[in-house]
Protein backbone atom coordinates (compact mmCIF):
# COMPACT_ATOMS: atom_id res chain seq x y z
CA UNK A 1 0.00 0.00 0.00
CA UNK A 2 1.24 3.56 -0.56
CA UNK A 3 2.78 5.18 2.49
CA UNK A 4 0.16 7.94 2.59
CA UNK A 5 -2.78 5.61 3.21
CA UNK A 6 -4.86 7.60 5.72
CA UNK A 7 -5.39 6.69 9.33
CA UNK A 8 -4.75 2.92 9.52
CA UNK A 9 -6.80 1.07 12.08
CA UNK A 10 -4.92 0.39 15.31
CA UNK A 11 -3.16 -2.91 15.76
CA UNK A 12 -5.37 -5.53 17.35
CA UNK A 13 -4.65 -8.87 18.94
CA UNK A 14 -7.52 -11.33 19.20
CA UNK A 15 -7.55 -14.04 21.84
CA UNK A 16 -10.37 -16.44 22.48
CA UNK A 17 -10.04 -17.82 26.04
CA UNK A 18 -11.95 -20.92 27.06
CA UNK A 19 -14.77 -19.99 29.43
CA UNK A 20 -14.08 -23.10 31.55
CA UNK A 21 -10.31 -23.24 32.00
CA UNK A 22 -8.96 -20.01 30.52
CA UNK A 23 -6.74 -21.69 27.91
CA UNK A 24 -6.97 -20.50 24.34
CA UNK A 25 -9.59 -21.89 22.01
CA UNK A 26 -8.57 -22.97 18.50
CA UNK A 27 -10.74 -23.31 15.44
CA UNK A 28 -11.44 -27.03 14.89
CA UNK A 29 -12.06 -27.69 11.17
CA UNK A 30 -13.80 -31.04 11.71
CA UNK A 31 -16.42 -29.56 14.03
CA UNK A 32 -16.51 -26.04 12.57
CA UNK A 33 -16.35 -24.73 16.13
CA UNK A 34 -13.91 -23.29 18.63
CA UNK A 35 -12.34 -26.04 20.73
CA UNK A 36 -10.15 -26.05 23.83
CA UNK A 37 -7.43 -28.71 23.63
CA UNK A 38 -6.80 -28.39 27.36
CA UNK A 39 -10.24 -29.29 28.70
CA UNK A 40 -12.19 -30.31 25.60
CA UNK A 41 -14.72 -27.51 25.89
CA UNK A 42 -16.36 -26.36 22.65
CA UNK A 43 -18.00 -23.09 21.64
CA UNK A 44 -19.89 -21.93 18.58
CA UNK A 45 -18.44 -19.16 16.42
CA UNK A 46 -19.94 -15.93 17.60
CA UNK A 47 -19.83 -14.18 14.25
CA UNK A 48 -19.43 -10.86 16.06
CA UNK A 49 -16.34 -9.96 14.01
CA UNK A 50 -17.81 -10.82 10.62
CA UNK A 51 -18.57 -7.87 8.40
CA UNK A 52 -21.73 -9.18 6.80
CA UNK A 53 -21.67 -9.89 3.08
CA UNK A 54 -18.26 -9.99 1.40
CA UNK A 55 -18.16 -6.71 -0.46
CA UNK A 56 -15.79 -5.73 -3.24
CA UNK A 57 -13.52 -2.70 -2.86
CA UNK A 58 -12.83 -0.10 -5.52
CA UNK A 59 -9.47 -0.70 -7.20
CA UNK A 60 -8.82 2.91 -8.23
CA UNK A 61 -9.61 4.18 -4.74
CA UNK A 62 -7.07 1.75 -3.29
CA UNK A 63 -4.36 2.73 -5.79
CA UNK A 64 -5.02 6.40 -5.05
CA UNK A 65 -4.84 5.69 -1.28
CA UNK A 66 -8.48 6.68 -0.89
CA UNK A 67 -9.83 3.58 0.84
CA UNK A 68 -11.76 4.18 4.07
CA UNK A 69 -9.56 3.96 7.17
CA UNK A 70 -11.62 1.00 8.41
CA UNK A 71 -10.25 -1.09 5.52
CA UNK A 72 -6.62 -0.69 6.68
CA UNK A 73 -4.94 -2.39 9.62
CA UNK A 74 -1.51 -3.04 11.12
CA UNK A 75 -0.36 -6.43 12.44
CA UNK A 76 2.85 -7.61 14.05
CA UNK A 77 4.84 -9.84 11.77
CA UNK A 78 8.16 -11.61 11.56
CA UNK A 79 10.05 -11.49 8.27
CA UNK A 80 12.09 -14.54 7.31
CA UNK A 81 15.62 -13.53 6.20
CA UNK A 82 15.74 -16.48 3.79
CA UNK A 83 12.43 -16.61 1.88
CA UNK A 84 10.97 -13.21 2.81
CA UNK A 85 7.74 -14.60 4.28
CA UNK A 86 5.88 -12.24 6.60
CA UNK A 87 4.05 -14.33 9.17
CA UNK A 88 2.01 -13.16 12.13
CA UNK A 89 3.17 -14.57 15.47
CA UNK A 90 1.80 -14.36 18.97
CA UNK A 91 3.25 -11.53 21.01
CA UNK A 92 4.65 -13.99 23.57
CA UNK A 93 6.70 -15.88 20.98
CA UNK A 94 10.33 -14.75 20.79
CA UNK A 95 11.95 -17.28 18.47
CA UNK A 96 10.47 -19.50 15.80
CA UNK A 97 11.34 -21.51 12.73
CA UNK A 98 9.95 -20.14 9.46
CA UNK A 99 7.07 -22.43 8.45
CA UNK A 100 7.83 -21.84 4.77
CA UNK A 101 11.50 -22.83 4.59
CA UNK A 102 12.49 -24.12 8.08
CA UNK A 103 14.96 -21.26 8.61
CA UNK A 104 15.37 -20.20 12.27
CA UNK A 105 14.07 -16.65 12.66
CA UNK A 106 13.85 -14.28 15.59
CA UNK A 107 10.56 -12.43 15.77
CA UNK A 108 10.74 -8.68 15.76
CA UNK A 109 8.34 -5.89 16.55
CA UNK A 110 7.88 -4.85 12.92
CA UNK A 111 4.38 -4.19 11.66
CA UNK A 112 2.73 -4.93 8.35
CA UNK A 113 0.37 -2.19 7.22
CA UNK A 114 -2.13 -3.67 4.85
CA UNK A 115 -5.61 -3.85 3.46
CA UNK A 116 -7.78 -5.97 5.72
CA UNK A 117 -8.94 -9.38 4.49
CA UNK A 118 -12.55 -9.31 3.42
CA UNK A 119 -13.12 -13.05 3.30
CA UNK A 120 -11.56 -16.44 3.83
CA UNK A 121 -12.09 -20.14 3.26
CA UNK A 122 -11.99 -21.86 6.68
CA UNK A 123 -9.87 -24.96 7.10
CA UNK A 124 -11.89 -28.12 6.46
CA UNK A 125 -9.10 -30.66 7.12
CA UNK A 126 -7.55 -31.33 10.51
CA UNK A 127 -3.75 -31.53 10.73
CA UNK A 128 -3.77 -35.32 11.02
CA UNK A 129 -5.70 -35.72 7.76
CA UNK A 130 -3.39 -33.29 5.97
CA UNK A 131 -0.31 -35.09 7.32
CA UNK A 132 -1.69 -38.42 6.11
CA UNK A 133 -2.34 -36.95 2.66
CA UNK A 134 1.25 -35.67 2.50
CA UNK A 135 2.87 -38.96 3.58
CA UNK A 136 0.64 -40.93 1.18
CA UNK A 137 1.75 -38.61 -1.62
CA UNK A 138 5.40 -39.08 -0.65
CA UNK A 139 4.88 -42.84 -0.51
CA UNK A 140 3.83 -42.81 -4.18
CA UNK A 141 7.14 -41.21 -5.15
CA UNK A 142 9.24 -44.36 -5.55
CA UNK A 143 12.47 -42.42 -6.10
CA UNK A 144 12.09 -40.35 -2.90
CA UNK A 145 14.72 -41.09 -0.23
CA UNK A 146 13.41 -43.51 2.40
CA UNK A 147 14.99 -41.37 5.11
CA UNK A 148 12.98 -38.32 4.11
CA UNK A 149 9.78 -40.36 3.89
CA UNK A 150 10.36 -41.74 7.40
CA UNK A 151 11.33 -38.30 8.72
CA UNK A 152 8.15 -36.78 7.30
CA UNK A 153 5.98 -39.56 8.76
CA UNK A 154 7.48 -39.17 12.23
CA UNK A 155 8.20 -35.46 12.01
CA UNK A 156 6.59 -32.60 13.85
CA UNK A 157 3.11 -31.40 13.07
CA UNK A 158 2.33 -29.41 9.95
CA UNK A 159 1.64 -25.68 10.18
CA UNK A 160 -1.79 -24.35 9.30
CA UNK A 161 -1.26 -21.12 7.35
CA UNK A 162 -3.80 -18.77 5.84
CA UNK A 163 -2.14 -17.66 2.57
CA UNK A 164 -3.05 -14.24 1.11
CA UNK A 165 -4.68 -13.84 -2.29
CA UNK A 166 -6.24 -11.07 -4.32
CA UNK A 167 -9.40 -11.52 -6.37
CA UNK A 168 -10.35 -9.08 -9.12
CA UNK A 169 -13.62 -8.35 -10.90
CA UNK A 170 -13.65 -6.30 -14.10
CA UNK A 171 -15.87 -5.47 -17.05
CA UNK A 172 -14.05 -5.61 -20.41
CA UNK A 173 -14.96 -4.59 -23.95
CA UNK A 174 -12.48 -5.36 -26.73
CA UNK A 175 -12.36 -4.19 -30.36
CA UNK A 176 -10.22 -6.33 -32.63
CA UNK A 177 -8.89 -6.59 -36.17
CA UNK A 178 -7.80 -9.83 -37.74
CA UNK A 179 -8.30 -12.35 -40.52
CA UNK A 180 -10.39 -15.48 -40.90
CA UNK A 181 -8.77 -18.40 -42.66
CA UNK A 182 -10.81 -20.94 -44.64
CA UNK A 183 -9.07 -24.17 -45.55
CA UNK A 184 -9.61 -25.55 -49.05
CA UNK A 185 -7.82 -28.07 -51.24
CA UNK A 186 -6.61 -28.15 -54.83
CA UNK A 187 -5.58 -31.20 -56.81
CA UNK A 188 -2.18 -31.12 -58.47
CA UNK A 189 -0.29 -33.51 -60.70
CA UNK A 190 3.25 -34.32 -59.58
CA UNK A 191 5.97 -36.67 -60.82
CA UNK A 192 7.17 -39.39 -58.47
CA UNK A 193 9.61 -42.09 -59.55
CA UNK A 194 8.91 -41.22 -63.18
CA UNK A 195 5.15 -41.51 -62.75
CA UNK A 196 2.45 -38.90 -62.59
CA UNK A 197 0.40 -38.81 -59.40
CA UNK A 198 -2.57 -36.76 -58.29
CA UNK A 199 -2.14 -35.13 -54.85
CA UNK A 200 -4.35 -32.83 -52.78
CA UNK A 201 -2.68 -29.69 -51.53
CA UNK A 202 -4.06 -27.70 -48.60
CA UNK A 203 -4.41 -23.97 -48.97
CA UNK A 204 -5.93 -21.22 -46.84
CA UNK A 205 -8.07 -18.36 -48.09
CA UNK A 206 -7.77 -15.33 -45.80
CA UNK A 207 -10.43 -12.64 -45.44
CA UNK A 208 -10.38 -9.55 -43.16
CA UNK A 209 -12.47 -9.69 -39.99
CA UNK A 210 -13.10 -7.14 -37.28
CA UNK A 211 -15.51 -7.00 -34.41
CA UNK A 212 -16.07 -6.59 -30.70
CA UNK A 213 -16.17 -9.00 -27.77
CA UNK A 214 -17.20 -8.33 -24.18
CA UNK A 215 -16.65 -10.32 -21.00
CA UNK A 216 -17.19 -9.74 -17.30
CA UNK A 217 -14.47 -11.31 -15.17
CA UNK A 218 -15.47 -12.51 -11.71
CA UNK A 219 -12.98 -13.41 -8.97
CA UNK A 220 -9.77 -13.67 -11.00
CA UNK A 221 -7.53 -15.25 -8.35
CA UNK A 222 -3.95 -14.01 -7.84
CA UNK A 223 -1.49 -15.27 -5.24
CA UNK A 224 -0.35 -12.35 -3.06
CA UNK A 225 2.71 -14.10 -1.63
CA UNK A 226 6.20 -14.93 -2.89
CA UNK A 227 7.08 -17.31 -0.05
CA UNK A 228 6.14 -20.48 -1.92
CA UNK A 229 6.86 -21.42 -5.55
CA UNK A 230 3.85 -20.38 -7.58
CA UNK A 231 3.74 -23.76 -9.33
CA UNK A 232 2.90 -25.36 -5.96
CA UNK A 233 0.07 -23.02 -5.08
CA UNK A 234 -1.33 -23.02 -8.64
CA UNK A 235 -1.52 -26.80 -8.50
CA UNK A 236 -3.52 -26.68 -5.26
CA UNK A 237 -6.45 -25.32 -7.27
CA UNK A 238 -9.35 -25.39 -7.67
CA UNK A 239 -10.54 -23.46 -4.64
CA UNK A 240 -14.25 -23.41 -3.85
CA UNK A 241 -14.50 -19.63 -3.77
CA UNK A 242 -18.29 -19.85 -3.68
CA UNK A 243 -17.87 -21.02 -0.06
CA UNK A 244 -15.95 -17.89 1.03
CA UNK A 245 -16.93 -16.66 4.48
CA UNK A 246 -16.80 -13.05 5.69
CA UNK A 247 -13.49 -12.55 7.48
CA UNK A 248 -13.55 -13.30 11.20
CA UNK A 249 -10.42 -13.73 13.36
CA UNK A 250 -12.14 -16.64 15.12
CA UNK A 251 -11.29 -18.77 12.08
CA UNK A 252 -7.60 -17.92 12.65
CA UNK A 253 -7.58 -19.16 16.26
CA UNK A 254 -4.80 -21.77 16.43
CA UNK A 255 -3.54 -20.93 12.94
CA UNK A 256 -1.18 -18.36 11.43
CA UNK A 257 -1.78 -15.83 8.70
CA UNK A 258 0.76 -14.62 6.18
CA UNK A 259 0.89 -10.96 5.24
CA UNK A 260 0.79 -10.23 1.53
CA UNK A 261 4.06 -9.33 -0.20
CA UNK A 262 2.60 -8.89 -3.71
CA UNK A 263 1.11 -5.40 -3.72
CA UNK A 264 -2.31 -4.68 -5.16
CA UNK A 265 -1.08 -3.08 -8.39
CA UNK A 266 1.31 -5.98 -9.04
CA UNK A 267 -1.53 -8.42 -8.46
CA UNK A 268 -3.73 -6.60 -10.95
CA UNK A 269 -1.00 -6.77 -13.60
CA UNK A 270 -1.02 -10.57 -13.27
CA UNK A 271 -4.82 -10.60 -13.35
CA UNK A 272 -4.71 -8.55 -16.58
CA UNK A 273 -2.40 -11.12 -18.17
CA UNK A 274 -4.96 -13.79 -17.35
CA UNK A 275 -7.79 -11.63 -18.72
CA UNK A 276 -5.86 -10.94 -21.93
CA UNK A 277 -5.38 -14.67 -22.55
CA UNK A 278 -9.12 -15.29 -22.11
CA UNK A 279 -10.00 -12.30 -24.33
CA UNK A 280 -7.68 -13.63 -27.07
CA UNK A 281 -9.54 -16.96 -26.98
CA UNK A 282 -12.84 -15.06 -27.22
CA UNK A 283 -11.55 -13.13 -30.25
CA UNK A 284 -10.43 -16.30 -32.02
CA UNK A 285 -13.84 -17.82 -31.43
CA UNK A 286 -15.54 -14.67 -32.76
CA UNK A 287 -13.36 -14.61 -35.88
CA UNK A 288 -14.33 -18.21 -36.57
CA UNK A 289 -13.23 -20.16 -39.62
CA UNK A 290 -10.55 -22.82 -39.70
CA UNK A 291 -7.64 -20.52 -38.87
CA UNK A 292 -7.35 -17.10 -37.24
CA UNK A 293 -4.88 -14.25 -37.41
CA UNK A 294 -5.13 -11.47 -34.82
CA UNK A 295 -3.57 -8.14 -35.77
CA UNK A 296 -4.78 -5.95 -32.93
CA UNK A 297 -6.91 -6.09 -29.76
CA UNK A 298 -7.88 -2.87 -28.01
CA UNK A 299 -9.41 -3.62 -24.61
CA UNK A 300 -11.25 -1.15 -22.37
CA UNK A 301 -11.34 -2.25 -18.73
CA UNK A 302 -13.85 -0.66 -16.37
CA UNK A 303 -15.50 -1.12 -12.98
CA UNK A 304 -12.47 -2.87 -11.47
CA UNK A 305 -13.02 -4.11 -7.92
CA UNK A 306 -11.03 -6.41 -5.68
CA UNK A 307 -10.92 -8.37 -2.42
CA UNK A 308 -8.09 -9.44 -0.14
CA UNK A 309 -8.87 -13.02 0.91
CA UNK A 310 -7.12 -15.80 2.86
CA UNK A 311 -7.01 -19.43 1.72
CA UNK A 312 -6.09 -22.37 4.00
CA UNK A 313 -2.86 -24.32 3.43
CA UNK A 314 -1.23 -26.98 5.58
CA UNK A 315 2.52 -26.60 5.24
CA UNK A 316 5.54 -28.70 6.16
CA UNK A 317 9.18 -27.69 5.65
CA UNK A 318 11.85 -30.29 6.48
CA UNK A 319 15.60 -29.91 6.41
CA UNK A 320 17.07 -33.24 5.30
CA UNK A 321 20.79 -33.68 4.62
CA UNK A 322 21.31 -29.94 4.24
CA UNK A 323 18.41 -29.30 1.87
CA UNK A 324 14.95 -27.91 2.59
CA UNK A 325 11.94 -29.83 1.28
CA UNK A 326 8.56 -28.12 1.32
CA UNK A 327 5.13 -29.70 1.03
CA UNK A 328 1.76 -27.97 0.87
CA UNK A 329 -1.73 -29.40 1.27
CA UNK A 330 -4.97 -27.69 0.25
CA UNK A 331 -6.74 -27.21 3.59
CA UNK A 332 -10.11 -27.86 1.94
CA UNK A 333 -9.55 -30.74 -0.50
CA UNK A 334 -6.36 -32.46 0.67
CA UNK A 335 -4.61 -31.96 -2.68
CA UNK A 336 -0.81 -32.17 -2.18
CA UNK A 337 2.10 -30.45 -3.93
CA UNK A 338 5.74 -30.07 -3.05
CA UNK A 339 9.36 -30.89 -3.75
CA UNK A 340 9.96 -34.11 -5.63
CA UNK A 341 13.02 -35.52 -3.86
CA UNK A 342 15.27 -38.00 -5.64
CA UNK A 343 17.29 -40.84 -4.12
CA UNK A 344 20.54 -41.41 -6.02
CA UNK A 345 20.82 -45.03 -4.93
CA UNK A 346 17.21 -45.81 -5.90
CA UNK A 347 17.85 -44.34 -9.34
CA UNK A 348 21.08 -46.37 -9.61
CA UNK A 349 19.25 -49.57 -8.65
CA UNK A 350 16.54 -48.83 -11.24
CA UNK A 351 19.20 -48.31 -13.93
CA UNK A 352 21.00 -51.54 -13.01
CA UNK A 353 17.73 -53.49 -12.96
CA UNK A 354 16.81 -52.00 -16.33
CA UNK A 355 20.15 -53.08 -17.80
CA UNK A 356 19.77 -56.57 -16.35
CA UNK A 357 16.27 -56.93 -17.79
CA UNK A 358 17.43 -55.63 -21.18
CA UNK A 359 20.38 -58.02 -21.09
CA UNK A 360 18.14 -60.98 -20.21
CA UNK A 361 15.73 -60.14 -23.03
CA UNK A 362 18.63 -59.82 -25.45
CA UNK A 363 20.05 -63.16 -24.33
CA UNK A 364 16.69 -64.92 -24.83
CA UNK A 365 16.31 -63.42 -28.30
CA UNK A 366 19.87 -64.46 -29.24
CA UNK A 367 19.32 -68.02 -28.02
CA UNK A 368 16.09 -68.34 -30.02
CA UNK A 369 17.89 -67.26 -33.17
Amino acid sequence: MPEDTPNPAPEQEHRFPCDQCGSDFRFAPAEGKLKCDHCGNEAELSGQFAGGAIKELDFKAAIDAQLPAAEIEETKVSSCPNCGAQVEFDAAVHAKECPFCATPVVTDTGTHRHIKPRGLLPFALEERAAHTAMTDWLGRLWFAPNGLQDYARKGRKMNGIYVPYWTFDADTKSNYRGERGTVYYVTKTVMRDGKQEQVREQRIRWSPKSGRVARFFDDVLVLASTSLPKRYTDNLEPWDLAALQPYSPEYLAGFRAEGYTVELDEGFQEARRHMDRVIERDVRFDIGGDRQRIHDIDTRVSDVTFKHILLPVWLAAYKYRGKTYRFVVNGRTGRVQGERPWSAWKIAIAVVLGLLVAGAIGYVIAMNQ
